[in-house]
């Protein structure tokens, strides 16, 4: 008898838990657990206006094979985006038309992108290539994260605007 009611139990909890992410996911929440940005719960909030520098989104990154082999890297988790990825959560730091000059940090037109500075290699001494830097071409964005080893468009480059999910807004969040 207590075995049944432990099943039943169980079971009960699996299909609350399943249900749970089912409506989060369907309500746009997100759990970031990467140190890119604060960890926590996101919600992706409908764009509504042109992206402008300085957004905070929610990108799927593009089925590439640049991605697949940061997938095997482990540099992005697991998810529900094309090639199975989570999405990544990145401010917008250069639009379509303006420059990208890549040496030991991030130049947008000229300016100083903050907390740009390029690694070599990753945190288990594997090289990283960084991006060879030019014009940000259009339906692409350019993103950052302030995280020193972030892996974002110093590493891969402008993405495809198609993969823009939308805002990423924090809800239950902190830093480390």
């Amino acid at each position: 008898m207590n075995r049944r009611r432990t099943i039943m139990a169980l079971g009960a909890s699996a299909m609350a838990v399943g249900l749970l992410s089912a409506v989060a996911w369907l309500g746009g929440l997100r759990l970031n657990l990467t140190p890119s940005e604060p960890l926590g719960l996101w919600r992706i909030q409908a764009v509504g206006r042109a992206i402008a520098a300085g957004d905070l989104v929610f990108v799927c990154p593009p089925q590439m094979p640049l991605f697949k082999e940061a997938r095997r890297r482990s540099y992005l988790a697991r998810g529900l985006c094309p090639g199975g990825v989570a999405p990544l959560i990145k401010s917008v730091a250069a639009l379509p038309g303006q420059h990208v000059e890549i040496g030991n940090d991030v130049r947008i037109d000229g300016e100083l992108l903050p907390s740009s500075h390029l690694r070599r290699t990753d945190g288990a001494g594997r090289p990283l290539t960084p991006f060879a830097g030019g014009i940000v071409p259009p339906g692409y964005l350019y993103l950052h994260s302030p995280f020193a080893s972030s892996y974002d468009s110093r590493y891969f480059g402008p993405t495809p605007d198609s993969g823009l999910l939308g805002f990423a807004r924090p809800i239950l969040t902190f830093d480390p």
